[in-house]
């Protein structure tokens, strides 16, 4: 994890994104994805570019199968944008042009 992203589990879920206010972009990945660690630094980018606006969340899905299988996660990376704990939308796949788009669209 950096500084600007928190990593979540099964456990910490429900306090982190369900309950959260405000915009939470939930990064689904895994340590031996490719995708998932090449767009971990863009990430991270965003975090500190939207800080107090945005929060970026990182739940490994290997080790926390019960919230990856809530979501019908069956691809990696992907992230779902929460809004006030609900779910809003959802990206599939590493593409920061894309993901730089949605976050701009959701905190609109």
């Amino acid at each position: 994890m950096s500084a600007n992203t928190v990593a979540v589990s099964d456990d910490t879920f429900a306090a982190e994104v369900d309950q959260a206010k405000g915009l939470v972009l939930v990064d689904f990945w895994a340590t031996w994805c490719g995708p998932c660690l090449m767009i971990a630094p863009y990430l991270d980018q965003l975090a500190a570019k939207h800080s107090g606006k945005l929060k970026v969340a990182k739940l490994d899905v290997d080790a926390n199968q019960k919230t990856a299988m809530r979501f019908n996660v069956r691809s990696i990376p992907t992230m779902m944008f929460f809004k006030d704990g609900k779910h809003v939308d959802t990206l599939v796949g590493a593409n920061p042009g894309v993901l730089e788009q949605k976050v701009t669209q959701h905190l609109a």
